[in-house]
């Protein structure tokens, strides 16, 4: 037997062989004895040329066992993209638990006389990426509600909750302005029940008069955005070619370009510079049209509440239960932030990346990673410098099916095919037809030149099986080739 196996192992080698990648090494795998037919199907579908010049790391374990049955460069360390969150949300749910949740407090250092609230008014963050406009019409409701009808004060916010550093250290000036780059504070806001916290929807549409400008939109609506339109509207006949961008260190947003009459909507989600004034602002309107006036000189700007303030309103967000579905079936870099520096805020006491990525690390090393092959350099996935071996994401993945929370972490997961957003989620347009539809929960990951693919699939036998895929370098669109690993991983079979 044992020499069967080793013939099989050097079966399963040799025909791994094929092109070189890297101009010196050539790729090869290994398959244990009772998967050499899946280890064939995977190598062939490793000769596709789209992968010329990539490097691929496969790992495939049994999910009861962690035995490990399929290994190509499983040990190589890769760029994980956005399956770096499966590290982070196994952290943020063994660490914050699933019932945990975010507070937001409105507190005054006043008294209210007459109707009149004599002092400031402070909106003090915790992280809570989940508020919305409507969240601050509920605070100026119940503010009025306490007679409250003007403020002979300032509105201050307090985002000390977290240290003031935005931007994790590998965020690029191109990615900065957009959605998946927000800045990180813990007194911010979301557009949507997409939860993208820190963005605002930037909308323009077509005039209806050729040479006029696009109509533009801004939700929720904020004086903290300043629109310049350069846009103009041409004829029905002629080319859309619209850009909408924020000018870096400013929430100056620049609209440039041609919309033609009659032409779609265009719409990008658009991060705010210093998020915590846009969260100020929304509160401030909310006030306002609550018929709550402020008088006097106010101003309104940062700064720490008094540990002795009375507290006027308060508002706990969703569980992390809950927020695990928009944050992992739509990849919300953002969530994965908030985390890290919640995390780190609870485990240390400092809400900063350096301690969440402590946690992150210290959780992954419990759950049997090593840790001296990782390198964490964000929460998310966006830095170029995350380091992770595919062998390692298919340990937690076994690993974590012995943890209480299991179950949240799994519902989490994009299932494939699945149309519902909030079920399928990026995998929701792949994957569509059997054996994978409804088969496959998997977390993807796309950046420039980086595409994964990590999760579960049963075969035909019923047997779970946990995955990962990685591809870093290539300069093609190679999710299809992972589908076809997962394809073959769902058909397998054994041989009787």
């Amino acid at each position: 037997m044992k020499l069967k196996k080793y013939l099989l192992f050097l079966l399963i080698a040799v025909l791994a062989i094929y092109p070189f990648t890297d101009g010196t090494k050539p790729q090869t795998a290994i398959a244990t004895d009772e998967y050499a037919q899946l280890g064939i199907s995977i190598n062939k579908i490793l000769q596709d040329e789209r992968l010329d010049g990539a490097t691929t790391g496969v790992s495939i374990r049994k999910a009861t066992s962690g035995e490990l049955i399929y290994d190509h460069f499983g040990e190589t360390r890769l760029h994980p993209a956005s399956n770096m969150k499966l590290l982070t949300g196994a952290a943020a749910l063994e660490t914050l638990g699933e019932n945990y949740r975010f507070s937001t407090e409105v507190l005054t250092d006043g008294t209210v006389k007459d109707g009149i609230l004599l002092g400031d008014l402070y909106l003090k963050g915790k992280g809570d990426p989940t508020l919305l406009k409507e969240d601050f019409d509920v605070f100026a409701q119940n503010l009025a509600a306490q007679g409250i009808k003007k403020i002979n004060g300032n509105l201050l916010g307090d985002d000390t909750w977290y240290d003031n550093i935005r931007l994790s250290q590998d965020i690029t000036w191109t990615d900065e302005s957009y959605y998946y780059a927000a800045q990180v504070s813990a007194l911010t806001a979301s557009p949507n029940a997409d939860y993208d916290a820190g963005t605002v929807i930037v909308e323009a549409r077509p005039n209806s008069i050729a040479g006029e400008p696009a109509t533009i939109k801004v939700s929720p609506a904020t004086d903290v955005v300043n629109i310049i339109n350069r846009s103009k509207t041409v004829g029905a006949d002629q080319t859309k070619k619209l850009t909408i961008e924020r000018q870096h260190g400013s929430n100056n947003v620049i609209i440039e370009g041609t919309v033609p009459v009659g032409g779609t909507v265009t719409r990008e989600w658009i991060a705010i510079w210093e998020p915590s004034y846009y969260a100020l602002d929304l509160f401030k309107k909310s006030l306002e049209e609550k018929g709550i006036q402020f008088v006097g000189k106010s101003k309104i700007t940062l700064a720490k509440a008094p540990s002795d303030a009375q507290l006027l309103a308060f508002k706990y967000s969703m569980t992390l239960k809950e927020l695990f579905i928009p944050f992992m079936k739509l990849s919300n870099n953002g969530h994965a932030e908030v985390l890290a520096k919640e995390m780190g805020k609870v485990v240390h006491g400092e809400g900063s990346w350096e301690k969440g990525i402590q946690v992150i690390e210290e959780n992954s090393a419990q759950l049997g990673l090593d840790m001296k092959n990782i390198m964490i350099r964000d929460a998310s996935g966006m830095s170029h410098v995350n380091l992770i071996p595919s062998n390692e994401l298919t340990n937690l993945l076994v690993a974590v099916q012995t943890e209480p929370w299991y179950q949240t972490f799994l519902s989490s997961l994009p299932v494939a095919g699945a149309s519902d957003r909030f079920v399928g989620g990026t995998l929701r347009n792949r994957m569509k037809v059997a054996p994978t539809v409804g088969n496959v929960k998997a977390k993807t990951g796309t950046l420039t030149a980086v595409s994964a693919l990590s999760g579960y699939a049963t075969t035909k036998d019923g047997e779970l099986l946990t995955f990962s895929i990685m591809i870093n370098n290539d300069l093609a669109a190679v999710t299809p080739i992972e589908d076809q690993i997962a394809t073959a991983i769902a058909n397998y079979k054994k041989p009787e």
